[in-house]
């Protein structure tokens, strides 16, 4: 009686269940925390060219404008790195007319190593020349 109850035991069936739901749920976690840092690099993008657009809308009359307004972009985007930051400024520099400043930066969302999604976000602020 004993062995027949011995064979019916289900003491081992959580810790199995466990070691195979374990990977998809690391897997997932990562991809989160991937997605999380690629979307963080986004926003702070985002403000990076808002602070710039903003910087190059005051300084029409700076002889260095766009180099003002480059540095004013790098500054701002603390959080990424400043060799892989591309960016482009837009503008006739006249009273009214619209000045746009563009950036590009790459990114990669990698769960265990293996590169799951890659490519450029791309941010674009047009501002009002004063």
């Amino acid at each position: 009686m004993k062995k027949r109850a011995a064979i019916r035991s289900e003491r081992g069936q959580s810790m199995t269940e466990f070691a195979l739901v374990l990977p998809l749920m690391v897997m997932l976690l990562f991809g989160i925390i991937q997605f999380g840092v690629t979307f963080n690099h986004y926003i702070t993008l985002t403000d990076a060219v808002r602070a710039g657009a903003r910087k190059a809308a005051v300084s029409r009359h700076e002889p260095t404008r766009v180099d003002i307004t480059v540095a004013r972009v790098q500054e701002a985007a603390t959080d990424l790195k400043a060799a892989d930051l591309q960016i482009a400024v837009e503008s006739t520099w006249e009273a009214g007319d619209e000045v746009e400043v563009s950036a590009n930066y790459p990114y990669a969302i990698k769960v265990l190593g293996v590169t799951i999604k890659s490519g450029r976000m791309h941010s674009t602020t047009t501002e009002r020349v004063e």
